[in-house]
């Protein structure tokens, strides 16, 4: 013989989730960051399963002109894909970047975690420190740690700032090969085993040190 727990149990257990999928839709209306479940669950009920919660929040704004959705580890309310070119965000600050860069930022995107020289590499000019001090300063570029080779240069990797702006739910969306030649980023001609390179936006890698204290806020100095 099974247990079936009265229908006032399941109402009350339903209303719980009603009062904190309200609660939860409160707290990422106000935020103008994007959120984490650590960062949520605090407002919520005891035992509130919030990456559950999140999920149904997003099925229920799913075809909204506003809509939840993910960025890396976080929840945020953004307009819809389709209605973003006619809705601007107003941004306090407007900067226009250099096409030196937007050049560094896609390369440190795509080759994450790179080290200044190995930026310049792949761009085949020197950077100057100015560069990555202005992507740092939009938000988008953070410092990861330091490289396990001599000089232990400083590695540089993107933010979840960086997804939030350019609508990606995780790396794993940024344009392959075939979106890259498409919108002319890429030759058509490129050699038939060339690839994009897979960017990894993880804990520190095997080859790099954390960062030092007094690291922060800091450029790395030429290499």
């Amino acid at each position: 013989m099974t247990y079936e727990a009265p229908d006032d149990q399941f109402d009350e257990h339903g209303e719980i989730a009603e009062r904190n999928l309200r609660v939860l839709e409160a707290i990422l209306f106000a935020s103008s960051e994007p959120l984490s479940p650590a960062d949520i669950a605090p407002y919520l009920g005891e035992g509130a399963d919030v990456p559950v919660l999140l999920e149904r929040l997003a099925q229920r704004y799913a075809g909204h002109g506003v809509q939840l959705v993910r960025r890396g580890d976080k929840w945020a309310f953004r307009t819809a894909d389709d209605l973003s070119l006619l809705l601007r965000r107003e941004e306090t600050e407007s900067r226009q970047l250099s096409r030196a860069a937007l050049e560094t930022l896609a390369i440190i995107a795509y080759h994450q975690p790179a080290t200044r020289a190995e930026v310049e590499e792949v761009r085949g000019v020197a950077s100057g420190g100015g560069t990555f001090d202005v992507l740092m300063q939009t938000g988008w570029v953070r410092m990861r740690g330091r490289r396990r080779t001599p000089g232990r240069p400083v590695t540089y990797g993107t933010t979840e700032a960086f997804l939030d702006h350019f609508g990606l739910e995780s790396l794993a969306d940024l344009p392959g090969l075939e979106e890259l030649k498409g919108s002319g980023l890429l030759s058509s001609r490129l050699p038939p085993a060339f690839q994009v390179p897979l960017p990894f936006d993880g804990p520190l890698r095997d080859d790099e040190d954390p960062l030092e204290p007094d690291d922060q806020g800091e450029s790395d100095p030429v290499q």
